[in-house]
């Protein structure tokens, strides 16, 4: 059968729960081991025997970009659609049966959620799939065997129900902490995060401000620090191309005494994390006076290249000259220090432009306009785009096993402006208001990973948290491009609708593990997870099993 060839794979691979992310300690090892056809398969989530059913249960992870399957999961119906060469597969939560190609058959035991993972009995593979297993228990071992040594079909008493239960592992109580990316954003930005105001010019309060920090939100889950080293146009690092930020001594272009990145950098990896340098790229001073910045600041080395806009003064993105700059502040962190990845916000374009108060680009629009684009929004994404591929080409070319990812604002479209767009009613968008054209960029595989900014709760009804969740989930799927979600606990006692308890957060990260595209989180920012707004902090814990 055409579906068995191509799902027999499949669900091998499915034994499989890969950790989306480059963090050494993330995947948690068992002493199970799956062997096909003589092949070891790695994994971190362990087989167990459903109490009462003496059943096997094993993990079903869905690889749609390994396998160019298409999935998708409905919350409302909880089933899991599989779909390839014209066959189908649905997988429902708690149903005694499952539809393959339209012929329904029994299993044993209901699929089941356990600790995040969808959980099928192991009879199906032998029974439905033609996949042979046996139970070595002095070795933990299960074999599968595939291929036509095999008869598509066992007898009721195959090897899987004679596992005796105390070989195999039971389920885990919860808070399994081997899957997903966990990160939090370290804002140097005006102090938010790190370091603080108090720190100017104290290089071991500034250390030691930094390993707290570390010491806090690992202590709730956390496996990954998303760290502000560019917050405007300047380093907190020594840089042959920018100034040191005012943020480490209070005055602009000031030498700190110590490099901070490298730092970083050494105290997140020797626990284990992974750490992330994110640059806003564009963002030229928070202020609109070049005279109060550093000589060697792109404000006053290239005025021409500066657009001041609402207070502040912006990097022009329609200049081919100016993007190359800011690609090349990138490329000296990338080349020069161990990081795990490039991170890039969402100041592309700014957002608030009206009839009155326009970003002042028209020079730049007649002046690099080589395509002839015919709208001044359509050139400003195109500009976008060319900077975002060129900088993956250069991330890739130097240092391919570094992570290049995007955070755009968590709409990219409203429907009633594209019908393809999500169901939602946000006055700025992506699209329209930052000019990121992110599908462009996912359907390219310009970037490794995006992770929208959904920042809304699940009851915010002109943005609903869930509706984003699953139409971000649709643009990765079948690509190779990751998809992690932006939370914001720094909403939590806001009036803003949803924000009313702290379990918001652990609603969203719940729902995130019923979307097998999501594949992890991060946080804005470290401050607010560190207040432990309406109690988040223990509710983490538990969550995340610490």
């Amino acid at each position: 059968m055409k579906f068995r060839k191509w799902f027999i794979p499949f669900f091998v691979l499915l034994f499989l729960w890969p950790y989306s992310g480059n963090t050494p300690a993330a995947a948690a090892a068992t002493d199970i081991r799956i062997i096909l056809d003589g092949e070891a398969l790695s994994t971190d989530a362990s087989p167990y025997i459903k109490p009462g059913a003496n059943v096997t249960m094993v993990p079903l992870r869905v690889i749609s970009e390994n396998l160019g399957a298409q999935v998708a999961w409905s919350q409302a119906d909880k089933t899991a659609t599989i779909q390839k060469d014209g066959s189908t597969i649905v997988l429902t939560l708690g149903s005694s049966a499952v539809q393959v190609g339209g012929s329904t058959v029994s299993l044993e035991a209901s699929v089941e959620i356990s600790s995040g993972r969808t959980m099928v009995p192991l009879r199906f593979v032998s029974e439905q799939l033609g996949i042979a297993v046996d139970w070595n228990g002095p070795t933990r071992t299960i074999t599968l065997t595939s291929g036509s040594m095999i008869t598509p079909s066992l007898p009721d008493t195959g090897a899987v129900e004679e596992v005796p239960p105390s070989h195999l592992p039971q389920p885990p109580a919860g808070g399994d902490t081997a899957n997903g990316l966990r990160g939090v954003w370290v804002s140097t930005v005006s102090n938010l995060d790190w370091p603080s105001k108090s720190s100017y010019g104290k290089v071991e309060a500034q250390k030691a401000e930094y390993v707290q920090l570390l010491d806090e939100v690992q202590a709730m889950g956390m496996n990954a620090v998303f760290v502000q080293v560019r917050p405007s146009a300047d380093a907190i690092y020594p840089s042959s191309l920018v100034p040191w930020s005012t943020y480490l001594t209070g005055t602009a272009g000031k030498d700190p005494g110590y490099d901070p990145l490298q730092f970083l950098i050494e105290e997140t990896h020797r626990r284990g994390m992974e750490f992330h340098a994110w640059f806003n790229p564009f963002r030229a001073s928070t202020g609109s006076d070049a005279s109060k910045l550093p000589a060697n600041h792109v404000a006053n080395q290239h005025p021409e290249w500066i657009v001041k806009f609402d207070g502040k003064l912006y990097i022009n993105p329609g200049i081919p000259e100016a993007r190359d700059h800011v690609i090349g502040a990138i490329m000296e962190v990338v080349n020069g220090y161990d990081i795990d990845g490039v991170h890039l916000d969402d100041y592309f374009y700014p957002t608030g432009e009206t009839a009155s108060k326009k970003f002042a680009d028209d020079a730049a629009f007649k002046s690099y306009n080589a395509k002839k684009i015919a709208t001044k929004g359509d050139w400003r994404r195109d500009n976008i785009n060319q900077f975002v591929q060129k900088l993956g080409q250069s991330i890739a070319q130097a240092k391919p096993n570094v992570s290049y990812g995007i955070s755009p604002y968590g709409v990219w479209r409203n429907k009633s402006s594209d019908l393809t767009g999500s169901d939602t009613k946000a006055s700025v968008t992506a699209y329209d208001s930052t000019y990121a054209d992110v599908r462009t960029w996912i359907k390219n595989e310009w970037i490794d990973y995006v992770a929208p900014q959904i920042y809304w709760s699940m009851t915010r009804k002109e943005v609903r948290y869930d509706l984003l969740a699953d139409w971000w989930a649709g643009e990765v799927r079948g690509t190779n491009v990751k998809l992690y979600i932006g939370h914001a606990p720094y909403k939590l006692g806001t009036p803003e609708i949803g924000w009313s308890s702290a379990q918001e957060i652990i609603d969203q990260l719940e729902y995130n593990r019923q979307v097998p595209e999501i594949s992890g989180s991060i946080f804005f920012s470290a401050k607010d997870l560190r207040k432990n707004p309406l109690g988040l902090i223990p509710l983490l814990q538990s969550y995340y099993g610490m």
